[in-house]
């Protein structure tokens, strides 16, 4: 049987704006196991970003738990945190958050910094994957002369420079067009059925979500209905 990899007990998530409390998540479950494809799905104020800050260990929980890896990071410092985000899970973003004014190779290099990883380790490593996203011609190129596929696959290699376990995709293909966000979404199904990565996709889009394993449902801050996909191959 599969071991949970990332998994969330129950977890509240409360705001105080002012006099006023916010519930965004409010007993959310959640158990994705080594080696899936999950999608995220909700509507506008479903808590989908704030259970991506919990998924991503951006944040802890008001009440209840998260566990990476059986590991309890609900109490654990800023520091600690952004430790194991940076070794076990790798995140893709709608807006690319890539350095403007870095190389695509050095947006590449830059976790593997925060890691303690040579320089020369990095740059080989950085080197490998952008040949795997098909950019070797692009690696000295800034964000501002990529296209938007390419700056979301320079991001998608950036995600994969510590070999984390965990991709987690937010609206990964948001700021695409069509053709671009299927290419996009065939790079996360090769990395999950050829690198075994276990991937977490937030989107808002049913078609984008059939991709996945199964689908889960949010309103409210938790989890209303769960939906197995059939997957051919």
């Amino acid at each position: 049987m599969k071991r949970s990899i990332i998994k969330l007990d129950n977890v509240w998530k409360i705001y105080r704006m002012g006099h006023v409390e916010v519930n965004a998540l409010q007993g959310l479950n959640l158990d994705i196991k080594e080696g899936e494809f999950v999608a995220l799905m909700g509507p506008s104020g479903s808590g989908k970003s704030t259970a991506v800050n919990m998924i991503g260990c951006l944040d802890v929980p008001t009440k209840g738990k998260v566990f990476l890896e059986q590991h309890d990071i609900s109490k654990l410092s800023e520091s600690e945190l952004a430790q194991i985000r940076g070794r076990k899970i790798g995140f893709i973003f709608q807006q690319f958050n890539l350095v403007p004014t870095l190389a695509a190779i050095e947006n590449v290099m830059l976790p593997m910094i925060f890691q303690g990883i040579p320089e020369e380790a990095r740059l080989k490593k950085a080197k490998e994957l952008l040949e795997l996203v098909e950019l070797e011609d692009r690696m000295r190129h800034r964000p501002s002369e990529l296209s938007g596929g390419q700056q979301q696959r320079v991001a998608i290699a950036r995600s994969l420079a510590n070999n984390p376990e965990v991709i987690l995709a937010d609206e990964p293909t948001g700021n695409l067009d069509s053709k671009t966000g299927a290419n996009v979404l065939d790079f996360l199904d090769k990395l999950h059925s050829e690198e075994k990565k276990t991937i977490i996709m937030v989107t808002h889009d049913a078609n984008l979500a059939k991709a996945a394993e199964r689908t889960e449902f949010l309103k409210d801050g938790k989890i209303v209905r769960t939906s197995n996909n059939r997957r051919s191959g």
